[in-house]
């Protein structure tokens, strides 16, 4: 089985007529995700890519029981753009875009509660059920459909990483970008829960890094609920420097707090497995497996 995604998702992208949009909403369709429409506010009524556009989302999900998103908005307008997703009450939204503001986000979020969606993103890479669905901008030729979840903050270390796993014959069941802004959506523990409550995935790697608190939290939740199968991880970011961003929003360590080591030592005491190294990761996991199986 998979999470967030399967057969029967129907995705609307939100932004598809733009540069970003239509190169990548081309690769989804390429690789076999249905996308059933696209929303641009202004363009509704014109195909793009053979694909029916339209106005605004409820348009949208009306015409086509569309039951995904992925957002390519600009970060100025992305916020409206969720929140009008949210309010039509897709189950699942992927935001790809970079750099919203976080005062958007924290609207977002008061929005999201109660909501019936799910949010990934934004700054996410996206998600990825191998030769099932692809929504996002997530590399796929080295991914491989198997049984081992995937959760990552760093979309560059999560291209490596599957390759690895794939080189190990390790495939995957579902590869989840949850973003690297500082407030997002959905994070380490609710993958964590949807991965363990997944017949079909036998392992769980969390790609984490500097910054913010997701792998303390996923620590914390471990200890609390139980490691109920191998858990590998790696924290990206040991050496560098405190209180400089790097990179992107999230990847910002401040008065000792957020760093890697910290972060590695408290998933430690959780159980999880640390790979000592990024280049080590699908490695660690094999090794991991094979003494459980032993």
């Amino acid at each position: 089985m998979t999470i967030l995604v399967d057969q029967n998702t129907r995705v609307l992208c939100q932004g598809m007529t733009g540069w970003a949009g239509t190169y990548h909403t081309y690769r989804m369709i390429q690789y076999g995700t249905n996308v059933v429409a696209g929303v641009t506010p202004g363009k509704g009524g014109k195909p793009h890519l053979d694909v029916p556009v339209f106005n605004t989302v409820k348009e949208a999900v009306a015409e086509t029981k569309a039951n995904a998103s992925c957002i390519f908005v600009p970060p100025a307008n992305a916020a409206a753009a969720m929140i009008e997703a949210i309010e039509a009450e897709l189950p699942l939204v992927v935001v790809v875009t970079e750099r919203v503001p976080v005062l958007d986000m924290m609207r977002v979020r008061e929005v999201l509660k109660g909501s019936k969606t799910k949010l990934v993103g934004p700054n996410s890479q996206g998600v990825l059920a191998p030769e099932i669905c692809q929504i996002g901008v997530m590399a796929t030729d080295r991914s491989k459909k198997g049984g081992i979840g995937v959760a990552s903050r760093s979309a560059s270390l999560t291209s490596e990483i599957v390759a690895q796993l794939t080189a190990h014959g390790l495939g995957q069941s579902t590869t989840v970008g949850i973003g690297g802004d500082a407030v997002h959506g959905i994070g380490f523990v609710d993958c964590l829960e949807l991965f363990f409550a997944d017949p079909e995935t036998k392992g769980v790697v969390l790609i984490g890094e500097i910054g913010g608190n997701e792998e303390e939290s996923a620590a914390d939740y471990l200890k609390k609920a139980g490691l109920k199968k191998p858990v590998v991880a790696l924290v990206a970011g040991k050496y560098a420097p405190p209180a400089r961003r790097m990179g992107h929003a999230g990847t910002l360590t401040m008065h000792a707090s957020g760093n890697a080591e910290a972060k590695m030592t408290t998933l430690k005491e959780a159980g999880v497995v640390i790979a000592s190294s990024a280049h080590l990761v699908g490695e660690t996991m094999s090794e991991l497996l094979a003494k459980r199986a032993a």
